[in-house]
């Protein structure tokens, strides 16, 4: 840090002390536990143990200063000599805390070694007299033994929210050990941490804890001269849209124009009125263009699809949504305004019979036009307020969903308020018309059946039906789901997870966010399937079966139940992921549950890639044709998935084992698909109280080729993802032009979005 930063720092943990300690002037444990954030006990009372330089029991502004200085600006000497300290744990402070430790956790045997409380070097057979110097109530004893390590990861564990068994403790213990022993003695002296460490320079450099960092003061933002808006990458990558939206609004501002001029002698509020209503003829009719799916969906298959923002039809369907509210109260508020100069011209009628009785003459079916107007603006408003992300995300989505079907009442409102609208919603009119009784023919056309259901962790419920004859769709697209047995009449769209090329069943992940999907998570958790149609007596004993739940425990917090339930689907239609197999190189990004849409493409994209795989019958060499076709021009996939925590791993983990299998049968050297693993509560590895075990996962993963976190080959990387080197080895490929797709939260969207305008990709985004 600067002169000014360094001084900036002292003044910030100044004032944090003085606000903790009060008169005292000094802080006792639990006052550093809440002041430096450290979410488990051990760590604390550890940096407790060793800030208290003078063993009082309670720490000064001095003595936190000083340890704080020497992990910010010390050398790495000094920072390494505190990481040594922090795991040198069996001074007379920490004794209690390792015996209980080890005393309540198993032993455990493997590789010819027995890992538990038996002194330092002796669980490998070591003798116990060895280079440890005296012991320290504070410092301990000058080695860190097996059993000491093995305590120190297990908080380490804890830390970073990972849940591993003894067994594995134990093979991360040993591995650390064993590469760190340099000599053979049977515990870790500080030179041989060091000589460990020091093939890790990036730790080296930024070893420091959470604690420190927090207390660092933030850099100040950089602010580009420019605003993002006037870059040219911006209007590069958003030329469509932009294009669109800018005919968009010379087309509204061309129909007000010429509704004005045709009433330009009738008064100045009479004209902002007629202005504004043929540009809701217009709007309110343009709705329904924008979410008509299939059309939409037939249309990306199409030259169109290059041309036309196709992917943006709903951010456009809520514009438009807002530009027919706006336009609703000017006109609404230009008609009160004439009806008040009317009135006071008048004088034998008021304002409110002008608003509220049929007068011959007033426009409208009838005269009319006044309370239909009242009756629009009024349905306009609920539809809007009640589709605000608010109620549509924070599991009211029946409310959003309920109140969206009065657009039939707006249209029929609109037939009867407007002379003109049914010139202009005749043909979107009769388009959406015909997908809704294309879509009702084909939901009743015949029930499916939910024959499998797996309850996975974190409330994702993985539903598998049975397939169509004739359902055909793309990767990435999603259906409609009913499900009467949960609610009647209510559809909800989600993702199909499963490739088309999986010809017997659909499979859908659905995240429990909602009502509806809390209700349907919690239904398939009931021990015997309730019916909600009488049972007749003649029920055969093959039916009962039938209906009967099958239900098998995984052993991973999964249920896994066979079923017969009915249900009906509306579909396929079509998303942004469609790209995808016309990119030269694609970039991936799940958040969570935002793997869902990928994890169809990722099935799909390794079984177009064994058709293209070709070998040698003789001497059984294979290779990959470089098939540059319509079907498929990808040359490199990379897959990056993040989650907050080891549990939402296990909802794909089984596929992504499978995808990395077959890949490394076909192709041995540089791969076709990459993965790339991130878990966002993990500790990264220049944190004290991580780097051990993130050492430790790194030297067992070379190992035994598996990843301890996930059992993939892929290493998981702790912490959120540093886009500039992600998206900067991306580039530094060259396998082509490079596309990337995102599922996930809006805000996390952003970040990534800003990040391609800055290397020049195309960023699409799914939305759900």
């Amino acid at each position: 840090m600067s002169a000014a930063e360094d001084a900036e720092w002292l003044r910030r943990v100044r004032k944090q002390f003085g606000n903790i300690a009060g008169e005292h002037k000094e802080i006792n444990l639990e006052e550093f536990k809440s002041a430096l954030q450290v979410k488990e006990s051990f760590f604390a009372e550890r940096f407790f143990a060793l800030f208290d330089s003078d063993g009082s029991g309670t720490i000064s502004l001095e003595e936190l200063l000083k340890a704080l200085s020497l992990l910010m600006h010390g050398s790495q000497t000094d920072k390494l000599r505190f990481l040594f300290q922090v795991y040198d744990v069996d001074g007379k402070m920490m004794k209690n805390r390792l015996i209980w430790e080890v005393i309540s956790a198993p032993k455990v045997q493997g590789e010819g070694r027995t890992v538990g409380l038996s002194g330092c070097g002796s669980a490998w057979g070591v003798p116990a007299v060895t280079r440890c110097g005296a012991r320290s109530p504070r410092a301990g004893s000058g080695c860190i033994d097996p059993d000491e390590l093995r305590l120190v990861l297990r908080w380490c564990l804890r830390e970073s929210a990972i849940a591993l068994p003894e067994e594995r403790l134990a093979d991360l213990t040993w591995a650390l050990f064993e590469a760190a022993d340099k000599d053979h003695s049977g515990s870790i002296t500080f030179e041989e941490l060091r000589e460990e460490l020091e093939g890790f320079p990036e730790v080296m450099e930024n070893l420091t804890i959470s604690a420190a960092s927090w207390l660092k003061p933030p850099p100040p933002t950089e602010r580009s001269c420019r605003p993002r808006y006037l870059t040219r990458a911006y209007w590069h990558n958003h030329r469509g849209k932009l294009a669109f939206l800018g005919g968009y609004i010379s087309l509204n501002l061309l129909l007000f124009a010429l509704a004005a001029l045709r009433h330009a002698g009738l008064g100045g509020w009479l004209v902002v009125a007629r202005g504004c209503g043929q540009c809701l003829n217009f709007n309110c009719s343009f709705l329904a263009v924008l979410m008509l799916r299939r059309c939409l969906t037939w249309l990306r298959a199409t030259p169109i699809a290059k041309v036309l923002p196709l992917d943006q039809h709903v951010v456009f369907h809520q514009l438009v949504g807002y530009v027919v509210l706006v336009l609703a109260a000017v006109h609404t508020g230009a008609h009160v305004a004439n009806f008040s100069r009317l009135a006071r011209q008048d004088g034998r009628h008021a304002l409110a019979e002008y608003l509220l009785s049929a007068r011959p003459g007033a426009g409208g079916l009838g005269g009319t036009a006044s309370q239909t107007g009242l009756a629009l603006q009024g349905l306009l408003a609920a539809m809007l307020a009640f589709s605000s992300p608010c109620i549509r995300r924070s599991g009211h989505f029946e409310v959003f969903y309920w109140t969206h079907l009065s657009y039939i009442s707006v249209w029929t409102l609109l037939i009867l308020h407007g002379p003109h609208f049914w010139k202009w919603f005749a043909v979107p009119g009769c388009l959406f018309a015909l997908e809704k009784v294309a879509g009702l023919a084909w939901r009743r056309a015949g029930g499916l059946r939910i024959v499998e259901v797996n309850l996975l962790p974190s409330k994702v419920t993985h539903l598998v039906i049975e397939r169509p004859q004739f359902f055909r769709y793309e990767p990435g697209d999603y259906v409609y789901l009913n499900i009467p047995a949960i609610a009647t009449y209510e559809w909800h769209p989600f993702t199909i997870s499963s490739a088309p090329e999986q010809q017997e069943t659909l499979w859908l992940h659905i995240r429990s966010l909602g009502q509806w999907t809390n209700k349907l998570y919690e239904y398939f958790q009931q021990p015997e399937l309730p019916s909600p149609e009488p049972k007749p007596l003649s029920r055969s004993l093959r039916e009962k079966r039938c209906r009967r739940w099958a239900q098998v425990s995984t052993g991973l917090g999964e249920t896994h139940r066979l079923c017969s339930i009915k249900c009906y689907i509306d579909g396929p239609y079509g998303t942004p992921t469609r790209r995808i197999f016309t990119s030269e190189h694609a970039v991936l990004i799940g958040a969570g549950i935002g793997i869902t849409p990928f994890a169809s493409i990722l099935q799909s994209i390794m079984y177009r890639y064994r058709r293209r795989k070709q070998s040698c019958p003789s001497c059984h060499y294979s290779w990959c044709e470089d098939l540059r076709d319509e079907e498929m021009t990808l040359r490199k996939v990379d897959f990056i998935w993040i989650n907050r925590d080891q549990k939402h791993f296990e909802w794909f983990v089984s596929l992504l084992t499978k995808l990395e299998m077959e890949q490394a049968e076909q192709e041995p050297g540089e791969p076709f698909l990459e993965m790339h693993m991130y878990m966002t509560s993990a500790l990264s590895k220049n944190d004290m109280k991580a780097i051990g075990l993130q050492m430790a996962l790194d030297l067992l993963a070379a190992k035994e080729q598996r990843d301890s976190i996930t059992g993939l080959r892929t290493r998981t990387q702790p912490g959120r993802p540093d886009w500039s080197k992600v998206f900067g080895k991306v580039a530094e490929e060259k396998k082509g032009k490079v596309q990337v797709f995102f599922c996930g939260s809006p805000a996390l969207a952003k970040v990534i979005r800003a990040h391609c305008e800055h290397f020049g990709f195309r960023f699409f985004k799914e939305n759900f």
